[in-house]
């Protein structure tokens, strides 16, 4: 299991302190949701915070753009340090063009499905894709409920990333309770944002979170 725990419900006064931590503890991924009020009804970070973020870890720095016409900020997200640059299927009219640019900007590109959006929307653009992201929840806030009904489309992502190097990833209402429902279904890699940042002791979160991925194993 690659973790990614969200930004999005750390603490902002203390966001590099919380960022050491959850590394520290064992997470490979910083997962940064970006929102334009457009796309999504929140306004949260861009590619100023990515800069930052970028300056206090080594960590693959997963930043998941929901945004209208995601292209005009491409190149920002990738000068400013991003590893990796998702893009909704749903937010722009030419996603293959889209993807090609992320990677020509050095970055993993990879494409996010809104819950009622089917896999068939992407088909076409595999040959371009890194990661495929399952929301689990509507996106534009964090501490949602896992919505159930995603669960199938999990199966249908990882049958068409078969025989190619691209992984799958959940976003959305993940945490200790469901974890091990994910993971058996295959998921590569679990974003978890208030599971983490929101408890109490996030490194101990954490570190609970992949033992129950080592329990999984055996």
């Amino acid at each position: 299991m690659i973790l990614a725990p969200s930004i999005l419900s750390a603490d902002f006064a203390n966001l590099g302190s919380d960022i050491r931590k959850v590394v520290s503890a064992g997470a490979q991924w910083v997962h940064v949701d970006v929102m334009d009020g457009r796309f999504v009804p929140n306004i949260t970070i861009g590619p100023l915070v990515v800069k930052s973020v970028r300056s206090v870890t080594d960590a693959y720095l997963d930043c998941h753009l929901m945004v209208a016409d995601p292209d005009r900020y491409l190149e920002a997200f990738a000068k400013a340090g991003a590893n990796g640059i998702t893009v909704h299927a749903e937010a722009g009219p030419h996603l293959h063009r889209t993807l090609t640019r992320i990677r020509e900007l050095g970055c993993a590109p990879g494409v996010a499905l809104n819950p009622s959006t089917p896999l068939s929307t992407i088909a076409y653009c595999l040959d371009v894709v890194d990661l495929i992201l399952i929301m689990s929840v509507n996106p534009g806030f964090g501490g949602q409920t896992f919505i159930d009904a995603v669960m199938p489309k999990i199966t249908e992502a990882k049958a068409l990333a078969a025989g190619r190097n691209i992984l799958v990833e959940i976003d959305g209402g993940i945490g200790p309770d469901n974890l091990g429902m994910v993971l058996d279904k295959g998921v590569d890699v679990v974003v978890a944002g208030s599971s983490v940042f929101g408890s109490p002791d996030p490194e101990a979160a954490v570190r609970g979170m992949f033992a129950i991925a080592d329990s999984r194993k055996h």
